[in-house]
């Protein structure tokens, strides 16, 4: 089957370029002293994973106890959960886990590590835990001495085994290392382990020499594996050929001859980047001057107006969307092409799994 084969919209990703992408990062990671953990929500596709691992990944990193669900039970054994766990439902999938393969959770209180630790005795298991580093202001405690505190109440409550310290550095470069480089510090002078200290992204990949310097173990890019329009708009490093996911989308009206509808819209593409300032959402890859002007849930408008050449009813075009990770969670599966042939078609097993 050739990619011209598929009903629209279809989503695909170049398994050339996703291979080059696979490569790439894990040579760089690799060249900064570090192991890589790729996060998987970026493509929640257990077959990309485990060419993520056989390019010599350590693990994966999920944020959902459903979502690791999936990938343990595909037959990855080196599993974090980057995600404050709370609630017995969740606690008691999370031991299922922990029975299986190495499961370890990313907490920043009292509250949540105590929680774990009642479950796991109840069940019998032991779960690894990292202290989260707040990079931002969605999780993470605040302070150096915040994680020690809480670094001792691991090591004192059954059914608990301090791994060490994670984040995502959101914030300046420098202020992110000073915080970790303190806390560090403060674990050695606690003696409180540090046999994972966890960060990193994909847009910090290519200076993750510093990380190493300070004292991390291992780094956690997830949408490299894709790339998206965003990244490309932000990222020097990041141009349209390294972009691997694509929406195979078909003109399905002309109402007016500087406007072109396709069949990608809100419930297809997302509605990211509508709003923010300085950046496009989307891009065509066919039509680069066409500019994509609002979503429906089932219709992208565009505006053709300075395109030299229109697109016409029932063409196809392509288009890279703006935030690849959330457009993968909008799709059923994904296509695997090769120099426009259909090589693989894989279940998003992962989409949808928010629990």
């Amino acid at each position: 089957m050739r990619i011209s084969d598929l009903d629209t919209p279809a989503l695909t990703c170049d398994l050339d370029i996703v291979e080059h992408n696979i490569a790439t990062y894990q040579r760089l990671i690799s060249e900064a002293g570090l192991a890589i953990r790729p996060h998987i929500k970026t493509h929640k596709v257990p077959a990309i994973a485990h060419m993520q691992l056989a390019a010599g990944a350590i693990g994966i990193c999920c944020q959902k106890v459903t979502e690791a669900e999936v990938f343990v039970a595909a037959g990855i054994k080196d599993v974090l959960i980057s995600y404050n766990l709370i609630g017995k439902l969740k606690l008691e999938r999370l031991n299922r886990l922990a029975r299986q393969a190495d499961v370890k959770v990313a907490i920043d209180s009292a509250y949540t590590a105590q929680g774990i630790s009642a479950q796991a005795a109840e069940d019998g298991v032991e779960v690894g835990i990292l202290i989260e580093l707040m990079m931002g202001n969605r999780s993470g405690v605040a302070t150096p001495q915040d994680a020690v505190e809480l670094g001792r109440l691991v090591t004192e409550l059954p059914g608990l085994k301090l791994r060490g310290l994670m984040g995502y550095p959101t914030g300046p470069a420098p202020e992110c290392l000073g915080f970790f480089d303190a806390t560090i510090k403060a674990f050695r002078r606690e003696g409180l382990c540090l046999d994972i200290v966890s960060g990193g992204g994909t847009n910090s990949s290519w200076e993750a020499a510093p990380e190493r310097a300070v004292g991390f173990t291992e780094h956690r890019p997830g949408t490299y594996i894709y790339h998206d329009w965003s990244q490309v708009q932000r990222n020097a490093h990041v141009t349209l050929e390294d972009c691997a996911l694509r929406v195979i989308c078909t003109v399905v009206s002309r109402p007016t001859p500087d406007i072109a509808t396709i069949d990608g819209g809100s419930k297809t593409l997302t509605n990211e980047g509508f709003h923010i300032a300085g950046l496009e959402p989307n891009r065509v890859v066919e039509y680069p001057a066409a500019r994509m002007i609002g979503q429906n849930e089932e219709h992208g408008i565009l505006d053709v107006s300075a395109c030299p050449r229109k697109p016409e009813l029932g063409e196809r075009v392509t288009v890279i969307p703006y935030h690849a990770c959330v457009v993968t969670n909008l799709h059923d599966e994904v296509v695997g092409v090769r120099g426009g042939e259909v090589e693989a078609i894989w279940p998003i097993l992962a989409r949808g799994k928010v629990r």
